[in-house]
């Protein structure tokens, strides 16, 4: 009598090294809102997603992109941008009655201070209750953009222009950074 291979195939995803089934499996379990965070080299994605049986349902989303049309000058790939995208995406979820969710980060690195951590910090700052750890969030400082502040203030005037050369063509001076992040924050408030 012939058996045949006991090896089993791998989904296509897992393969792909795009979904991990099994801390999906547990967040499933779970059955509570998922607040998806995804970082790329150049944006920060939030989305409140609900699983269903024929697929997930993405409820809303948030994307640094939105930020350009609120009049944010800065790089989308900040960890000032990733945190007005938390903070954009948290604010949305209150106007839909979303108020808890928990965090699916998916194959991303687990970093303490990282930009993911940071579009969380912004989404717990919105109202938004996701069970964290304090201690994994970056310091408000680093937020605001502060730390680019004082790297500016370390350079010479010609080293700063080129080095900054990007915000500056957009009318941002790198040392008016935490007073943009938060007129930005403070339009996200009001606006949405």
């Amino acid at each position: 009598m012939a058996h045949g291979s006991r090896y089993k195939v791998a989904f296509k995803r897992r393969k792909e090294g795009k979904t991990d089934y099994g801390a999906r499996l547990k967040l499933i379990g779970l059955d509570k809102h998922r607040f998806v965070v995804r970082v790329t080299s150049n944006h920060s994605i939030a989305q409140i997603i609900d699983v269903e049986l024929p697929g997930d349902n993405t409820l809303l989303s948030a994307h640094s992109q939105e930020l350009k049309g609120l009049g944010w000058l800065g790089s989308g790939k900040n960890t000032s941008a990733a945190y007005l995208t938390g903070y954009l995406c948290g604010k949305k979820a209150q106007k839909e009655g979303i108020e808890d969710a928990v965090l699916d980060l998916g194959l991303q690195t687990s970093t303490k201070g990282s930009r993911v951590y940071a579009v969380l910090k912004g989404a717990l700052d919105a109202g938004l209750k996701i069970p964290h750890n304090e201690v994994i969030l970056p310091d408000e400082a680093r937020i605001k953009g502060e730390h680019i502040v004082q790297y500016a203030q370390s350079l010479k005037k010609k080293e700063m222009q080129k080095k900054f050369s990007n915000y500056i063509q957009k009318g941002l001076s790198p040392l008016e950074i935490p007073d943009h992040f938060q007129s930005i924050k403070d339009k996200i408030e009001t606006e949405v």
